[in-house]
Order: structure tokens, then C-alpha cells, then sequence
């Protein structure tokens, strides 16, 4: 399916980059602090009115819309997919389970081991805080695998592959490993110094519900995240590739734990 022309800038989304877009599906880049969906409090700042405007070219009368795959925490940045139609939702929706979801995160210290799968039961209690439980039949097992790329000045840099999709589970899972990312005011420690969420999804592979076709869409590592752990800007983003080692090249042989 080739990609359409973006919309002219007199419709572009503020703060939201459009990365690819044809009559299926729509990826994008959401930036911090920008809720996926509308809540009680906030209706119109959401990143869904947002893109339904900007499908709809400012005309209000018209009927096209977006149609929500999944979210990312509004403190998280990073990729999501939306669909152009109910069909095409759905079509990504039943096979979201193949669909390859990278995430990059800035933790407090230094993780071991360096590469890990941490399993849990994650429940939700009333206040709406996600947390670990032995009891199976409260909980949903959870899955998520980490690598350390990086370590500096009290910060380990990790990319991690979300192997399940459930509430806030990348974050609970570093915290109750007692490495919370940097700037969780929900999960991790008081931490005045940085304001934003340390949590970005870095790359999305899913595919195409039209025809089929594997689609892999990656992003630049934010700047907030080198500042932490890489002040020199040695830290470089590469194509392709499935390892970490092959994605970050030489970079990561050369500096991680310095």
C-alpha cells in the first residue's frame, strides 16, 4: 500500500510527527504528556482528536475519523499505529500478539543480570496502581525482556521488548525490580531533578492489514535519554536489524559500562 502525501502543514498535528500514513493505517510519533485518548478532565487535548482533526482537514462536518489500536502512558513517548477504518482496527487488533514492540528506557542503577525476561502476575488495585501478585486468578502473567546497552553515572539505558501489553507493565516490572525509570513519580522514587517519563517506544513491526506486507518504523533515541547516559552524542541510531547489537553497531562495544 504506498503511502499517502501528508496533509499540508496548515493541518499537521502540533507536537505530533507523522511518520507514515495511507488509507489504512496512520503512525506517528506521540511526544510526552500528550494523552492517547480523552478522560473526564481533558477532551480535546488527546492525541485522538488531534489526528481525527487532522484526517478530517479542519472541516468538522466530515465523517473521517481514527480508530484506536492501543495507547502509550501519557508520560511515554514514542510510536503507535492507528487505523483509517473499523475494519482495519480490528484486522490489527486480532494479530497484536505477533506484533513486535520495542520500547527504550532510562533506569536508576545498574540492572542484573543484563539480560532478562521478568514474569509476574500484574493485578490493579483500587486506587489504580498495577503491582505484582502470586494469586493467578487475580492477576494477568506478564512478560518482559530487557537488555542493558548502556551504563553512566548512576543511569542504565535498556531496550526492551514488551512481550505482553498490559497497565503501566514495563514500568512496574523495573520498579519492583528495584530499578524504577527515571522521572516515574507513579512507580519510581521522588526525583525532582527530571520532569519527564524516561520511557519511549522505539520501534513497531506489525503487519499491513491491507496487504499483508511487514512494516517496521523506528525513531530517533530522544535527546533527554543521551543527556543521561551518553553526554558526549557517541549514542547513534542504525537501520534495521533484529539484536540490539546489531541496531546500536559499535557504539555499544565501545561504551557500554563506562
Amino acid at each position: 500500500m504506498p503511502a499517502k502525501k501528508p496533509s499540508s502543514k496548515r493541518h499537521q498535528p502540533k507536537g505530533v510527527v507523522i511518520i507514515h500514513e495511507d488509507r489504512d493505517v496512520l503512525v506517528v510519533e506521540k511526544p510526552p504528556g500528550l494523552l492517547t485518548v480523552s478522560t473526564d478532565k481533558v477532551r480535546s487535548e488527546t492525541l485522538y482528536y488531534k489526528l481525527t482533526d487532522y484526517v478530517r482537514k479542519g472541516n468538522a462536518k466530515s465523517r473521517e475519523r481514527v480508530f484506536i489500536v492501543h495507547r502509550l502512558d501519557r508520560e511515554a513517548s514514542g510510536i503507535l499505529v492507528l487505523a483509517r477504518s473499523e475494519k482495519s482496527k480490528s484486522c490489527l487488533q486480532s494479530q497484536w500478539q505477533e506484533v513486535e514492540k520495542r520500547y527504550l528506557a532510562v533506569v536508576h542503577g545498574k540492572p542484573t543480570p543484563k539480560s532478562e525476561t521478568i514474569t509476574s502476575y500484574l493485578a490493579e488495585n483500587k486506587a489504580h496502581i498495577a503491582y505484582s501478585t502470586e494469586n493467578r486468578m487475580k492477576g494477568k502473567l506478564s512478560h518482559t525482556g530487557y537488555h542493558v546497552l548502556k551504563e553512566r553515572n548512576g543511569f542504565s539505558l535498556l531496550e526492551i521488548d514488551l512481550l505482553t501489553g498490559r497497565k503501566h507493565q514495563i514500568r512496574v516490572h523495573l520498579a519492583e525490580k528495584g530499578h524504577p525509570i527515571v522521572g516515574d513519580k507513579k512507580y519510581g522514587n521522588v526525583d525532582k531533578a527530571h520532569k519527564r517519563l524516561a520511557l519511549h517506544a522505539q520501534s513497531l513491526s506489525f503487519n499491513h492489514p491491507t496487504t499483508g506486507e511487514r512494516m517496521t518504523f523506528e525513531t530517533r533515541i530522544p535527546k533527554f535519554f543521551t543527556n543521561l547516559v551518553d553526554p558526549k552524542g557517541r549514542l547513534g541510531v542504525c537501520d534495521g536489524g533484529q539484536a540490539s547489537q546489531g541496531r546500536y553497531g559499535s557504539w555499544i562495544n565501545d561504551t557500554l559500562l563506562l
